[in-house]
């Protein structure tokens, strides 16, 4: 896996060089997904028997976060792209082979939001409505989809799924004009109605016990950790690593910055800036530690054949809004100190600060909801979230 992380490694300076570009053409570079599809990142969560690494997530999330470093919204994309295809793993395998069979290298995007219609019928479900935020759309030719399966008339009780579609049974809207993450090509799916056969749905609730159809084909440890410490680790790491950007940018501006207020003294000599830069390195280290202990366990228990205890999972969740919360603390820091040119258009800071910003308000960077639960797990009271 070295060797992936190494090719990732080496187009860093080109996905730093294209940021700016990324950012006015509202998406990515065909030319930047293929580059990095060409050094295997994308295959890292595959299985093996479609040609992937199923490889250790860290080494997927240690790729992520030094992609982010270079450019936001190319380490968004590819975090939340490249996670799908550990999501994949779990579904029955003919769904699998449906996506795979003919291409291994087929890529999926998401909107998990349920906010279409989903309607039962013979064989499976009929899907309907609009979905949002679905980054990397432009480059996949597959989408999942959240939704909520009313209840049957047969007593059989509702359900939050995702469903897989094919592009041909949806059509991409262009609507994505926003502050942050403006290279990610976040636009909304529309779905008129399209068929979805129940081998292409996924219970969440299947997911949050960890037994899923595709472990039978895909027993390996990988495929048995949580989606929510999967799923919620592929959107923290970015942000992490958007913050690590911001942090060399403003250590290299700064060192040659000379401070207005102050004639001829450099910003370098500043007491305050040298403490606000060593609070900064330690908000972004404990955020990138802790995701890193949590995940050699989760894999380590997994290995083991281990059942994973609720209190670990609960500290995955919390550690992870966490690790969110401590990196924007970081990147505002870091913004602050950086004088009134990182306001300029085209600068790094000001861009690493909007789109860190802009991937905090996704719904599973919120604070409370993991934090609640993280409580309630150590008071003794009852848990029912399929998100921990």
């Amino acid at each position: 896996m070295e060797a992936v992380l190494a090719g990732v490694r080496e187009l860093l300076p080109v996905l730093r060089e294209r940021a700016q570009e990324t950012e006015d053409r509202r998406a990515l570079d065909p030319e930047t997904v293929k580059a990095l599809a060409e050094t295997g990142f994308f295959r890292l969560l595959q299985p093996t028997r479609f040609g992937g690494h199923e490889a250790h997530p860290l080494t997927f999330l240690t790729g992520v976060r030094e992609i982010a470093s270079a450019c936001g919204s190319t380490g968004w994309v590819a975090s939340v792209v490249g996670v799908h295809a550990w999501q994949l793993a779990l579904f029955p395998d003919r769904a699998q082979q449906e996506v795979w069979g003919d291409d291994t290298g087929t890529r999926m995007s998401s909107s998990y939001a349920p906010t279409g219609k989903i309607q039962r019928v013979d064989g499976g479900y009929r899907v309907t409505g609009r979905w949002s935020f679905s980054s990397g759309c432009d480059h996949a030719t597959w989408v999942l989809l959240g939704g909520i399966v009313p209840p049957g008339e047969d007593g059989t009780p509702a359900d939050f799924k995702t469903f897989l579609l094919p592009a041909a049974d949806y059509i991409i809207e262009d609507v994505w004009h926003t502050v942050g993450l403006r290279g990610t090509g976040s636009n909304d799916i529309v779905v008129d109605g399209a068929f979805v056969p129940e081998h292409r749905s996924l219970s969440f609730n299947d997911t949050a016990r960890c037994v899923c159809p595709g472990q039978e084909q895909n027993p390996g440890p990988l495929y048995r950790i949580p989606y929510a410490s999967i799923f919620s680790y592929a959107i923290t790491t970015p942000i992490i690593g958007m913050a690590t950007g911001a942090y060399r940018a403003h250590v290299e501006y700064t060192r040659e910055r000379v401070r207005a207020s102050y004639i001829g003294v450099k910003a370098a000599e500043d007491p305050h800036s040298q403490v606000r830069v060593a609070e900064a390195a330690g908000d972004i280290d404990s955020a990138w530690f802790a995701l890193q202990v949590n995940m050699r366990e989760l894999m380590e228990l997994t290995t083991a054949g281990t059942k994973l205890p609720m209190p670990l999972r609960l500290r995955v969740r919390r550690d992870q809004v966490r690790g969110t919360e401590l990196s924007i603390r970081a990147v505002d820091r870091l913004f602050e100190s950086s004088g009134g040119r990182a306001l300029r258009t085209g600068t790094p800071i000001q861009r690493f600060w909007r789109d860190a910003h802009s991937g905090r308000v996704h719904a599973i960077n919120d604070p409370e909801r993991a934090l609640s639960m993280f409580g309630r797990g150590e008071f003794g009271m009852p848990l029912n979230d399929a998100m921990v």
